[in-house]
């Protein structure tokens, strides 16, 4: 039996994203134990587990530290809690989603480790200063590496020699769900048509700038955001009568708000902070065979710039979604034959079974792929003082210190 332990700094019931599609479809072969950032409790430490999918434990500890995310003072607290997560003797794959959480992999053992790079994080909002550091150390002790898009690939190719991209992916069967266009969320029931819609995080990756100056072009034009503000001051958010603020959705309710919808919009800031993303939600508004109108973002224009219409400016922005209310049947139709050809093209099902057959595959861990202490700079792995840090030895050496139930271990196929 092999267990995936993955490390993520988003947690399992925030926006449901690449992490959850990915990680629920490999529970099918994996027992996932999904362990999210520290959360605050002055009491003892412990560690909460719940099961929102099958096959999937999410474990969140919490500690009497404030250290945000994962901090290096909350390490001496994790580590030990870490080491108990999967059954002795059981085989482990680490996957990260963040490199802050590497020097928890000296708590494991694994025979494999994952990064899973969904985006450049360092380019966010107020990044932790050990993150470049500790991504370097991350992607010199990784087997595999996903790129969660083609800008980001195209950053990640040449460090690292087992690179591959998966660009963002959809349950077409569940977005369809919006071609019933008599299906009504009770939030946007009442707001008038035509509707324009986006969701997703508002966050300093979301233009509010550009909705405000599409809202005042068309007052009569219903612009619904749905989604959490995030990491933004919410002062900073449009306010006018026609911006209408639904807050986070759960996925299963995606598909009424589309229904709900005359054009799908993609208002995002062209800064770096959306250099690399490649969003999830394109792909969806094309199942539910919407016009959706993009800014410029790259992992969106080079591939569906044929489907999606791109806008620069505000002034063309506010033409294109003129131009997609007042689409032809024709031009209806070209569009849905267009969406319908990328859509058929992938599947978080098929990108799973990709990954899965990739982890399969992969040789067992050479010693200095394995001995995260040796490659990493002192830096990146470094704890803060205090924080007693164990080498974690390389493949012989671990089975020479557990002796042969660990080496057999290792042996042993990954997947259930």
């Amino acid at each position: 039996m092999t267990t995936i332990v993955v490390f993520s700094h988003l947690r399992w019931d925030f926006v449901f994203q690449r992490p959850q599609h990915l990680l629920s479809r490999l529970a099918q072969h994996y027992p996932i134990l999904f362990v999210e950032e520290p959360e605050y409790d002055d009491g003892a430490p412990f560690m909460q587990r719940s099961s929102p999918a099958p096959n999937v434990t999410v474990c969140r500890a919490h500690t009497p530290i404030h250290g945000a995310g994962f901090h290096d003072e909350q390490l001496r607290l994790l580590q030990p809690m870490v080491a108990q997560l999967a059954p002795p003797g059981e085989d482990v794959i680490a996957w990260f989603y963040t490199p802050m959480a590497l020097p928890l992999l000296q708590a494991l053992q694994p025979s494999l480790v994952v990064y899973d790079c969904m985006d450049e994080l360092a380019s966010f909002k107020n990044p932790p200063k050990q993150l470049l550091q500790r991504e370097s150390a991350l992607l010199n002790t990784a087997d595999l590496v996903f790129a969660g898009g083609p800008s980001l690939y195209e950053a990640k190719k040449n460090r690292h020699p087992n690179v591959h991209c998966f660009p963002s992916s959809v349950d077409v069967v569940h977005f369809q769900q919006a071609l019933d266009r008599e299906r009504v969320h009770p939030q946007q029931a009442d707001i008038p048509h035509p509707r324009l819609g986006f969701y997703g995080v508002l966050d300093e990756r979301f233009d509010p700038e550009l909705v405000g100056e599409v809202a005042d072009a068309h007052p009569e034009w219903q612009i619904v955001l749905a989604g959490p503000v995030v990491k933004i001051d919410p002062e900073r958010l449009p306010k006018r009568a026609n911006i209408h603020y639904l807050g986070q959705q759960s996925y299963t309710v995606l598909p009424d708000l589309l229904a709900g919808w005359d054009v799908c919009l993609m208002p995002f800031a062209i800064n770096e902070a959306t250099k690399f993303i490649s969003p999830t939600k394109v792909l969806e508004y094309m199942a539910a065979q919407l016009p959706i109108v993009s800014t410029p973002i790259a992992d969106v224009a080079n591939p569906y710039g044929h489907v999606v219409a791109i806008a620069s400016s505000a002034q063309e922005f506010i033409a294109a979604c003129e131009a997609a209310l007042a689409q032809t049947p024709e031009q209806r139709r070209h569009m849905v034959e267009a969406m319908l050809a990328v859509v058929a093209a992938t599947s978080w099902d098929n990108t799973a079974k990709r990954m899965a057959e990739l982890l399969e595959s992969a040789p067992p861990r050479a010693d200095a792929a394995a001995d995260a202490g040796t490659n990493a700079p002192a830096a990146a792995m470094a704890p803060a003082a205090g924080v007693v840090r164990v080498a974690m030895p390389g493949a012989a050496g671990a089975a020479a210190a557990s002796g042969t139930a660990a080496a057999a271990a290792k042996a042993a196929p990954r997947r259930a």
